[in-house]
């Protein structure tokens, strides 16, 4: 693996979950982050299309900055409940809000990836289905309670004890829900390689 690239790996990014996940790739990396980039994105934009939207927005961002020899990795993660997009919840009271609506439902995660260097970009984005039984109240206050998910869209972390008790589906890519998409990153990183 030490000779994947020849580029050096920035993920921009400072999500502790992000720099684990990176690290399984037995990649070298370095975490650069940019303060002040806009993730609005259009109302008219389709759901499906958000995160890799904004992954694209923090892309453009970085590519002014970045030297000849780095490859930079941005990364948005979305989790939609119908047409509804559950980003992170405000407060404990929206946690709670989210945590309800997710409830004995099934939701998507979406995340986008870009992979970007100088001379080249490839886009991506990746969903996986996340299926949670009834959460009971007493569930959901303790999982807020305890584990503060207020940096987690959709107010929560499938790697957490809320994902222990409260998942009983998952179609699609574990990782990709922690909020990177390992595998598919690794396949791109492979093909920058050549």
């Amino acid at each position: 693996m030490k000779n994947l690239l020849s580029h050096k790996i920035i993920l921009a990014s400072n999500s502790p979950r992000r720099k684990e996940l990176l690290a399984g790739l037995d990649v070298q990396f370095e975490v650069r982050v940019l303060k002040g980039i806009d993730e609005s994105y259009p109302a008219t934009l389709p759901t499906f299309e958000i995160a890799e939207y904004i992954a694209q927005k923090k892309a453009s961002a970085y590519r002014e900055t970045i030297a000849a020899d780095e490859l930079v990795i941005t990364a948005d993660t979305i989790v939609v409940l119908g047409d509804e997009v559950l980003g992170k919840p405000k407060d404990a009271a929206d946690a709670h809000r989210m945590l309800r609506e997710l409830s004995g439902q099934t939701h998507q995660v979406i995340t986008g990836v870009v992979l970007t260097t100088k001379e080249r970009q490839e886009h991506f984005s990746v969903v996986s289905n996340v299926t949670f039984k009834e959460l009971t109240d007493d569930e959901i206050d303790y999982y807020v309670e305890t584990y503060k998910p207020m940096d987690k869209a959709g107010a929560y972390g499938i790697q957490e004890w809320i994902g222990y008790v409260g998942v009983t589906r998952l179609e699609g890519s574990y990782f990709n829900v922690m909020g990177l998409p390992v595998q598919r990153i690794y396949e791109a990183l492979r093909r920058f390689a050549n």
